[in-house]
Order: C-alpha cells, then sequence, then structure tokens
C-alpha cells in the first residue's frame, strides 16, 4: 500500500540502516542519498514506499542502475534494415575493433613520422591505402560525408557559384538537406534542369564568369523512374574542364565491391566512379563500405592539396581511433573475398537465404524449449538501408511470435540490451539477416528474458 504523507521517513533515518550504508560501498553515499530522496518524493505522489530494509535496497538498487546505464549501448537490429541509420549502421569487422584496441590504449603515430623522426600528418594514414584500391591520385578523411561535401565546396567554390540540377537537391535524412549544406558552405547554388529531367547543356547554359564549381549528387536514397533523363559524371566532365572549374561528385555510400551476383545491382562501385573523372569524389564511410563513420574525399591531387590546406579541415578531421578502424577495414579490401566474408555489412548482405533461415529455426527452437511460446518461421525480404539500394529487396526469414506482441516489442525495447524488431500482421518480426551470428544467442537470452517478465 501507499504511505500517507505523514508516515514517510526521513532521508538520514533511512540511509542510517546498516543495509542501505553498505550499497555506499557500491555505489557511493551521494547516490544512494540522492536515490532515497527520489524514492521518497515519488511515494508522496502516490508510489508505493519499500516495506523492509530488502525492499529498500531493491529499490535503490534498480534506481541507480537504471540511472547509471550508459546512454550509447549496444543493441541488436531485427528489423531487416542491413544498414540502419538510428542503429549504427555498418558494423565493424573484427579487424577494426582489434586495430582501435591497439591504438586506443597508448600512443600512436597518428601526428608523427617515425622514420624521419619529426612530426606527420594525420591525412597520410589512410590516404595511400584508399588511392590503391580506387585508383585516386590522393585523399582525405573527415567526419562524415556532409562534412566533406562542406569542405570541398568551402575550399573550392566559396564566395562563387555551383550549378547543381534540382533534381539532386535531395535530403538525406534527418532533415539535413543538400542545398542548405551547400549554402552553409559559402556557395551560391545554381538550379538547372527539372526534378525529373536534366541535360548536359543545362549545365553549359548556367556558366559564367562567377561559375567555380559542378556539383553531381547520387540520389542513393530513392529512385525516379519514367519519362526521366540526367547527365552522368561522364557527360559533365568534359563542360567542367572546358571551363576550367572542379567536377564534384557527392556519390554516397561507398560502395568498393560488385554485388550484382547477389541481386544488388544499378550501383556504380567507387573504382569505377573514380575512372569517370571528376576532379572530387566524396563517399561515406560507414555504409556499403562497412567501416567507421568518416567522409572520404577522393580526387586530383591538387584538388585534395587545396581541401587538406584550408582552416576548416582542422576542425572535421577524424580521430586516431576512426583512422585505425578505416584503415584496417580498406585492407581487406585487397582481397575481395576477404573481404565480403570478413567485413560484416557484406557478409549480411549476401548471405544465402538458407543459411538465415537455420538460424531463425535455431532462435525459434531455443524459445520454444524454454517458454512453450509459439514461434513460427516466416519468408520475408530485408533492405539494405544506408541511403542505398532503395529498391532493392534481399530474400531474408523471421522469427516471428504473435502472443502479445506490442507488449513483447516494448520489454524488448527496454531490455539491458535493446532488440529493435517491427510489428506486422499482428506479430513481432525479427529478421536474422540485419544480425550479426555471433549475437543470436544475445537475442535468445534478450527474448528470453522478455518473455518471462511478461510472465509474471
Amino acid at each position: 500500500m501507499t504511505s500517507a504523507p505523514r508516515a514517510l521517513p526521513a532521508v538520514g533515518s533511512v540511509i542510517e540502516r546498516a543495509a542501505i550504508r553498505a550499497l555506499a560501498e557500491r555505489w557511493t553515499t551521494p547516490m544512494v542519498t540522492d536515490a532515497v530522496r527520489a524514492i521518497i518524493a515519488a511515494a508522496r505522489t502516490g508510489s508505493a514506499l519499500p516495506s523492509d530494509d530488502p525492499a529498500w535496497v531493491a529499490a535503490i538498487d534498480a534506481r541507480l542502475t537504471e540511472q547509471t546505464r550508459p546512454s550509447l549501448r549496444a543493441a541488436i537490429n531485427t528489423t531487416g534494415v542491413v544498414l540502419h541509420t538510428n542503429l549504427g549502421r555498418a558494423p565493424l569487422a573484427r579487424a577494426a575493433l582489434a586495430a582501435i584496441g591497439e591504438i586506443a590504449h597508448g600512443a600512436s603515430t597518428l601526428e608523427y613520422d617515425a622514420e624521419r623522426g619529426v612530426r606527420g600528418s594525420r591525412h597520410t594514414h589512410c590516404a595511400r591505402l584508399l588511392c590503391e584500391l580506387t585508383g585516386a591520385e590522393d585523399a582525405i578523411v573527415v567526419n562524415n560525408c556532409a562534412a566533406g561535401l562542406v569542405l570541398a565546396l568551402q575550399a573550392l567554390a566559396a564566395g562563387r557559384e555551383t550549378i547543381v540540377s534540382r533534381g539532386e537537391l535531395v535530403e538525406i535524412g534527418g532533415s539535413f538537406r543538400v542545398p542548405e549544406i551547400m549554402t552553409a558552405s559559402g556557395t551560391t547554388l545554381v538550379e538547372v534542369g527539372t526534378t525529373n529531367r536534366t541535360h548536359a547543356d543545362d549545365y553549359r547554359r548556367a556558366l559564367s564568369p562567377r561559375t567555380a564549381a559542378i556539383v553531381k549528387v547520387h540520389r542513393s536514397n530513392f529512385v525516379i523512374e519514367g519519362f526521366t533523363a540526367e547527365a552522368t559524371v561522364r557527360d559533365l566532365r568534359p563542360i567542367a574542364s572546358e571551363a576550367g572549374i572542379p567536377l564534384i561528385h557527392d556519390f554516397g555510400s561507398g560502395l568498393m565491391l560488385d554485388l550484382s551476383a547477389w541481386g544488388l545491382t544499378g550501383e556504380l562501385t567507387v573504382p569505377e566512379t573514380v575512372r569517370d573523372g571528376a576532379t572530387c569524389i566524396i563517399m561515406s564511410g560507414d555504409k556499403l563500405l562497412g567501416g567507421p563513420q568518416a567522409g572520404i574525399v577522393l580526387g586530383t591531387r591538387e584538388a585534395i592539396g587545396r581541401l587538406r590546406r584550408h582552416p576548416l579541415a582542422r576542425a572535421l578531421r577524424v580521430d586516431k581511433l576512426t583512422l585505425a578502424a578505416l584503415e584496417a577495414t580498406l585492407a581487406l579490401y585487397r582481397d575481395p573475398v576477404r573481404a565480403r566474408r570478413e567485413i560484416p555489412a557484406l557478409a549480411m548482405l549476401t548471405e544465402r537465404p538458407e543459411v538465415i533461415r537455420a538460424r531463425a529455426v535455431a532462435v525459434a527452437d531455443a524459445i520454444t524449449s524454454a517458454t512453450r511460446v509459439a514461434v513460427a518461421i516466416e519468408a520475408c525480404e530485408a533492405t539494405v538501408g544506408g541511403g542505398a539500394f532503395p529498391t532493392a529487396r534481399i530474400p531474408s526469414f523471421a522469427a516471428t511470435i504473435a502472443n502479445d506482441a506490442p507488449s513483447l516489442e516494448a520489454r524488448l525495447r527496454h531490455g539491458a540490451i535493446p532488440v529493435v524488431g517491427r510489428i506486422a500482421e499482428g506479430r513481432l518480426w525479427l529478421d536474422l539477416r540485419s544480425v550479426p551470428p555471433e549475437d543470436d544467442a544475445v537475442l535468445v537470452q534478450m527474448l528470453l528474458g522478455a518473455l518471462q517478465q511478461g510472465a509474471r
């Protein structure tokens, strides 16, 4: 029962109890005191007051455990969206995790040239490998793709005009829009063409003495079909070259390998894009590349040199852990077969459906044998996510549960390791394609906990 206000104990009388004082060894006295104060305050508004010392200990422990839980936590993605933007995009390869651990624990050669014994530059660490893998002349890494676009426009087009197609003024998520990013970079947009049709001549006619660059934006998160036309990088390269201005290609997803054998078609790879000849190519590190969040700018030596020398490059530079993870991820691409096997994003996208089904069956069997809750295996379709291959559907399988689906979905989200699924047709769907295989056991553990909690 809820205690009446006059029966509420003083904070001091509670924390003097031996059982409560013992908690201070784990949580500290100020934290325990604050928890006791909060529990008593809640009782004033109708919450039940702990009835004895064990109940007080349990209530304080529960409150402080929740209060000290990290905001950024590991989660399990069973949505079927492999590169889920809200769930951290690409999981890192073991090689990348090992590289982070090696660099994080002590000193490193972040900005030190060990061969010559002089100050070095962090911009050199991934550049050679990026050039080797893509054929670019030079490269610079910043903290995300939007930062790469901002830096390129600041260094190459600030205070002047930039030509862009109306059909490429896209929103990239989180209400961030390419035209707003470009305007914030200090360049004046000159829009050409229409939403569905833009021709090379539209760019040519827009050239003026104030033109500083042409920007080509890859529409990675949607498609326009029907009565359409667009100018490719190959179409625009001679126009930019004749005008003596850079051609900047916001490429987006960073696809390094041809995945058409797995049904993922219609996207150029990064090496193919480099060969098309844009002055700068900008892409993400944490999408189809499968690495950490980063903005990778590939380009000519002259253009990348200007980006490196720009003051904004320091504000947008990446830290040693990002560089370590990115370099280790890129190194895997020297062997494409190994890259597809060891980079989790690629492994999940290309795994055979029958393997996904076998994993879903194993999860279902573990749940059914422990709880007698009915779990069905259903065929479904996964998606790539991350603004890549927007129309692609990948055959997959899910473990589905109809028993109290909305409540179970909520309990899974609130678990120690949140499990994020989806509800459809009155069932909770847990798509195994977006789950790294090593997380299957944890998924079962979280499911059992949520089901047992619901049975109380």
